[in-house]
């Protein structure tokens, strides 16, 4: 799981060095990310979509990791990642890449 390290690491430096700034951010996504008019699940499905269509494997790894902690089967992880091919092309078509490298740390 590199990415999702990375990440852990990278949020553990700027807590020690701005953790008023990453306890706001993190309350704020909590919030965002929480059950509401859009179930939260759906909300992990976006999130992906976002980062295959930002084209930031960190983002991707966290939000796949997101979908299958919120029960997503990898069909429904593949569709939520296509959409963002389907408003890219094909820059964010090889991103599905990456999307596929997460997936096989959680799914056969």
């Amino acid at each position: 799981m590199e990415r999702l390290q990375e990440t852990g690491t990278m949020m553990g430096r700027l807590m020690k060095d701005m953790p008023n700034q990453v306890k706001q951010f993190a309350g704020f996504v909590k919030i965002a990310e929480a059950d509401g008019a859009i179930d939260e699940k759906t909300k992990h499905l976006m999130l992906l979509s976002l980062g295959v269509a930002f084209q930031c494997s960190w983002c991707i790894a966290i939000h796949v990791k997101g979908c299958v902690d919120q029960g997503c089967s990898k069909e429904e992880i593949l569709e939520a990642a296509m959409m963002a091919v389907v408003m890219g092309g094909g820059p964010k078509l090889m991103y599905i890449e990456v999307v596929y490298e997460e997936l096989d740390k959680y799914f056969d």
